[in-house]
């Protein structure tokens, strides 16, 4: 079986789980324990395969608990964040699911414990909440005991089946694919909501390699708005590890999400010490100030939220808002995120972030903030992409990229709105279609219909605005007319119908003599 036949294999299972063993539950609640389930099965196996060290005569799973000294215990927590007891290991605890009256308490004792082994350890932070939103008390599992356990069990039982192979052989990211297949599945039948934590794959992609192009390497990528962290995944996929130097950060605003990033990187093998992900409001609470400035910046923000903006009047003093002169407008934050990310950008470095379309050509505040980004020749490139590409929304975004250390006074516009393949619920853009866009972002060319590049004080005479559709005229296809030859056209059928009408009228003047 080829790695992508693999692949597709554990995604299908994975499906069957999510749906078979839900019942009732609402797909969109019961994800927390699906993917809880898949991300503690990982990290029990991530764990006896460190402590074993390869030694196929070692067994952690077969261990006794009370063997386990506290200089173990210690060095491990150091090196890999967390702690899990042998009888603590998912499989110890699958094998007997079915028949543990206490499985619901068990797992959350259990659930608490890996947690609080980082107490007091760098790792803290980053272990800290991470089974939180995975609740086997909750109603949402069913109304008595018994039934929340054999939920449970099920879902145990279901992941325990899944063939992933021998942890230390997996050649591909078998966990880590089936945790993403999970996540953007929920997020595609979740609409509107899934879209606010997840980035098509496609989508990341092109972001990444826009935001780390022709970098042989880079401090550290950032991403203000992390999402569960698929942005900054993207970027390790597209680079070789040592690229990315000190790491990876990001924020989120939501609880459940935050925890989804930090299982992610985990489930991606990335330890604890090599990501940073941070709880909070990135444009009240920003955190990371003392980190910046980045060598990438990744971010799909949310569209037009509204943020307290010219309300609080500290904000215009912000360090951040501060240079543009003036604040993003209250119901629509889309520049505050820009902004920020503007600031934490290094003067090598590159930010490539989603946008939605209207912040590009309206008036008022935004337009004066077009005007900063203008004027200080922030800006390298703005790419229109095609519509629907993303989960619960239909609009056409764009994605903006900035940069520091431009050569020219040219801000370059690519119209992508053509480049895209079909699906059943989305289009996707290909590979092949991240290369076209990523060879013209390299080249600067102009290529009709496609891209251009425009003096700023071009863009200056026509308001900062910076649609794409301002600068790059798009393709005509309607059908061209031969006017000659369709007068010549005409005419026959002219004569035709004149002669048709004389045979007519001698054929009626016959009838009627």
């Amino acid at each position: 079986m080829t790695s992508n036949q693999q692949r597709a294999e554990l995604q299908r299972q994975i499906w069957q789980i999510a749906n078979e063993v839900r019942g009732a539950v609402d797909g969109w609640d019961f994800k927390q324990y699906v993917l809880g389930t898949l991300f503690y099965r990982f990290i029990s196996e991530n764990f006896a395969s460190y402590i074993e060290g390869g030694d196929e005569n070692v067994n952690y799973a077969a261990l006794a608990d009370d063997v386990i000294n506290s200089d173990i215990k210690d060095d491990t927590i150091k090196t890999k964040g967390y702690f899990i007891y042998p009888s603590q290991l998912f499989a110890n605890v699958a094998a007997c699911a079915n028949t543990n009256e206490n499985l619901n308490t068990d797992l959350a004792a259990i659930f608490s414990s890996i947690e609080s082994s980082a107490n007091g350890y760098p790792s803290e932070m980053d272990i800290k909440g991470l089974f939180a939103d995975f609740d086997t008390t909750s109603n949402r599992l069913g109304n008595t005991v018994s039934d929340k356990n054999t939920r449970l069990a099920a879902v145990l039982k279901g992941v325990a089946e899944l063939n992933f192979g021998k942890f230390h052989e997996n050649k591909i990211d078998l966990f880590g694919d089936a945790y993403e297949f999970l996540i953007s599945n929920y997020a595609a039948n979740a609409g509107k909501s899934g879209g606010e934590f997840f980035t098509p794959q496609t989508v990341s992609k092109l972001i990444a390699q826009l935001a780390m192009h022709k970098q042989e390497t880079v401090n550290k990528i950032y991403d203000p708005a992390a999402g569960s962290g698929s942005l900054l995944l993207q970027a390790k996929k597209q680079f070789d590890d040592h690229v990315i130097e000190e790491g990876f950060f990001g924020q989120e605003i939501n609880h459940t999400t935050y925890n989804l990033a930090r299982m992610n990187m985990f489930l991606h093998n990335i330890n604890y010490d090599k990501f940073h992900i941070a709880l909070g409001n990135t444009l009240l609470d920003p955190h990371f100030g003392d980190e910046k400035p980045f060598d990438a910046i990744v971010s799909n923000p949310p569209y037009s939220v509204n943020w307290v903006g010219s309300d609080d009047p500290t904000l215009i003093n912000d360090e951040r808002f501060a240079p543009a002169g003036v604040l993003a407008p209250k119901s629509k934050a889309d520049f505050a995120f820009v902004l920020h990310a503007l600031s934490y950008l290094s003067a090598k470095g590159r930010a490539a972030i989603v946008c939605f379309p209207g912040i590009f050509y309206r008036g008022g505040a935004e337009q004066k903030i077009r005007q900063y980004l203008v004027d200080n020749n922030y800006v390298e490139t703005v790419i229109s992409l095609a519509p629907n590409l993303f989960f619960g929304t239909s609009i056409a975004v764009n994605i903006l990229v900035l940069s520091k250390h431009k050569t020219d006074n040219k801000t370059q516009f690519i119209d992508a709105s053509k480049l895209f393949k079909p699906q059943t619920n989305t289009n996707i853009i290909t590979d092949e279609h991240i290369t076209q866009i990523m060879d013209v972002f390299d080249s600067k060319n102009d290529i009709d219909h496609f891209s251009k590049s425009v003096e700023n004080s071009a863009i200056a005479t026509n308001d900062y605005n910076l649609s794409v559709s301002s600068y790059v005229e798009a393709k005509d296809t309607r059908e061209v007319i031969d006017i000659t030859k369709l007068n010549a056209e005409l005419k026959i059928t002219v004569a035709k119908i004149d002669k048709l009408r004389t045979d007519i009228d001698a054929i009626i003047a016959e009838i009627e003599a």
